[in-house]
């Protein structure tokens, strides 16, 4: 009798935690924690694991039990530092659950959102959402190649984007559009005016929406206010489609106490430092991350690349970096602990900082980060191997609040500040910088950007106009919040639509002309992009020219192909201003902020000067040009 072949062994569910997993997240490097813990619908059910170290009991609590604590409890798996798991049979897709958490401490109890929830409940409710992703993605001709989109020889023009507020609808309560009806109407826009990314204020689930994303509750899940993981999904798609990468602002430093969220999960201060002088931030009356706690970085790691991989994101701005580099950040003498050195540095966020980007490097190569970091702090985009922290870009927060400072001025005023505009120069190449004009200068009475300006309505546009020019053709990568565009009257309200209605006014219509100009002649001439990170790629004409508020220097290419720009910062029109050239024949006016088609008086070149033999600027010769009143012109061979 012949025996029957034994049936083969069932495959391991994928999503079962185990040894390694237990290994790897006590040790600070698993990439994946979300595809362990969290919940995961299966056969039979849905699969639950959640990290309570303290707990004595937990279990799953929804509406398939009536939130009933103890219904189905969850069991803790030994040897794995406080991992609870089981299989709830009735929870199946779409089911909002917690878990019921009692502690071992002090008779806690509460009921709290899974930490590695893909979705939640739609705010103000705090549940989360059994969900699994099906969203047939279209965008492998992006995936292919987004690498180079991002490189520092590329055109980077930064588009950043509250979705709750660039477009609402009022004839429906004032909501906003959701992922789905968004897509469209952004992706148009954003390609008509030729920016190459989108940076999107945090999506992560949050509680309050006037925190406008940064107090997150959930690391893995799209807030449900525009729609599901899925939408979500489906405007990434659109953005990669059309040829527009993706950054998403993602926020590692603090979050909220809300009792549902990861505020002493437990019972005990879990992702929180134990030590509120550590686990408190005084500026945000948020919690901070026990950044030194391999659980915790695991946790972080693995959402960082949950983005990147499960929603395609081309790349993280990593926000608040600063608040967490330093242990006395915002704090009083007395409020703070050194490190074992003594010193402020907080040595264990520096090392989770360089763990992170490592990690993206390795496991998403053709991903970016971008850090928030508002201090001196070196090398932030150095090497890891040679102690920088690895990031691809820094915002150069310094030259923002320079050149606004110095364009909130009486122009009269400006040249006894010309440094503001000059002191750049010495730490330009310091590190790869993004430049940005963000939403963070639009709020809290700061007045929109238009209306920062000095002077009349015509003298505003001319200078933000100017100031347009300026941030394009300076070394660095650009960014641009919403409303900018058109000369946003009003400071960013998160609570309403931008002022659309406003591109019914040639001014701001014209402004919207001259930021997609700005953009074609970005992405189009190599001299203003391919060396924005290294010093050839810039030099000064002339940077001392304070009595007449004016500046000139050139963009160039890696084939020597130059740029000439200049910027007069007075109202003052400068005649036969010369401008020292390298070579004879014809230069063209590339780009005069001043013409008429822009809302300009219309001074300026004729479209092109010939190099006249005049000495200028060291050089044999000059174009003798004219700089219109608050006016950028640029020239090029």
């Amino acid at each position: 009798m012949t025996a029957r072949p034994a049936a083969p062994a069932p495959a391991p569910d994928p999503h079962v935690f185990g040894e390694l997993d237990a290994h790897l997240m006590r040790e600070g490097t698993h990439p994946r924690l979300h595809d362990k813990l969290g919940a995961h619908p299966a056969a039979r059910g849905t699969y639950f694991a959640v990290w309570a170290p303290s707990a004595l009991a937990v279990s799953v609590i929804g509406e398939f039990n009536q939130w009933t604590p103890g219904a189905d409890p969850l069991r803790e798996l030994p040897g794995t530092g406080g991992v609870w798991t089981g299989v709830v049979p009735a929870a199946t897709r779409g089911a909002l659950y917690k878990y019921h958490v009692r502690s071992r401490l002090r008779g806690y109890e509460v009921a709290k959102a899974d930490p590695f929830a893909i979705r939640h409940e739609c705010p103000p409710g705090t549940a989360s959402v059994v969900w699994t992703a099906e969203h047939p993605w279209r965008d492998a001709a992006w995936m292919a190649e987004r690498a180079a989109r991002s490189r520092p020889d590329a055109p980077v023009a930064i588009y950043e984007v509250h979705l709750g507020s660039w477009m609402r609808v009022p004839e429906d309560g004032n909501r906003s559009l959701t992922y789905r009806e968004i897509a469209p109407r952004l992706v148009e826009h954003v390609t008509r005016l030729g920016f190459t990314h989108v940076e999107l204020l945090p999506l992560t689930e949050h509680p309050f929406f006037g925190s406008w994303g940064y107090e997150t509750t959930g690391y893995f899940a799209a807030t449900a206010r525009y729609g599901t993981p899925d939408d979500l999904m489906a405007l990434v798609d659109a953005f990669h489609q059309a040829g527009v990468a993706v950054l998403l602002d993602w926020v590692p430093a603090h979050f909220p106490s809300d009792e549902h969220g990861l505020a002493y999960f437990d019972g005990t201060p879990l992702y929180e430092h134990p030590d509120r002088r550590l686990g408190f931030h005084p500026e945000w009356n948020t919690s901070i991350f026990d950044f030194g706690r391999p659980e915790v970085r695991s946790f972080l790691l693995s959402s960082a690349l949950y983005w990147l991989e499960q929603f395609h994101i081309d790349g993280l701005r990593v926000d608040g970096v600063a608040s967490m580099l330093y242990r006395d950040y915002s704090r009083r003498p007395g409020e703070w602990i050194p490190n074992a050195r003594g010193g402020r540095e907080y040595l264990e966020a520096v090392e989770l900082v360089q763990r992170l980007n490592a990690a993206i490097a390795r496991e998403q190569p053709a991903a970016i980060t971008v850090a928030e970091e508002s201090t001196a702090w070196p090398h932030v985009t150095g090497p890891i191997d040679r102690g920088g922290l690895g990031f691809s870009y820094k915002w150069d927060m310094g030259w923002m609040h320079d050149t606004l400072a110095y364009l909130g001025r009486d122009p009269i005023h400006r040249k006894h500040h010309h440094n503001q505009l000059t002191f750049r120069g010495l730490y330009a190449f310091s590190e790869r910088f993004v430049l940005p004009l963000s939403h963070d200068e639009v709020v809290y009475g700061k007045r929109s950007l238009l209306r920062r300006m000095p002077g009349d309505s015509w003298q505003q546009f001319a200078t933000l106009r100017l100031l347009y020019a300026y941030l394009y053709s300076q070394p660095g990568k650009k960014l641009l919040f919403m409303g900018g565009e058109f000369g946003q009257d009003h400071e960013w309200n998160h609570d309403a639509s931008l002022d659309w209605h406003l591109l019914d006014d040639p001014p701001h219509r014209q402004l919207q002309l001259l930021v997609g100009e700005l953009n074609r002649l970005y992405r189009s001439e190599p001299a203003l992009h391919q060396l924005d990170c290294e010093p050839t790629g810039f030099h000064w004409l002339d940077a001392d020219d304070a009595e007449r508020s004016v500046l000139v220097y050139e963009r160039i290419a890696r084939d020597g192909r130059r740029i000439a720009c200049a910027f007069n910062f007075t109202p003052v029109p400068r005649f036969n201003y010369p401008i020292g050239v390298p070579t004879a024949g014809l230069w063209r006016e590339l780009l005069n902020t001043d013409a008429a088609d822009f809302g300009g008086s219309g001074q300026g070149n004729f479209g092109a000067l010939d190099a006249a033999p005049v000495r200028a600027h060291g050089r044999e010769l000059s174009l003798n040009a004219t700089i219109p009143p608050l006016g950028a012109v640029w020239f090029r061979q």
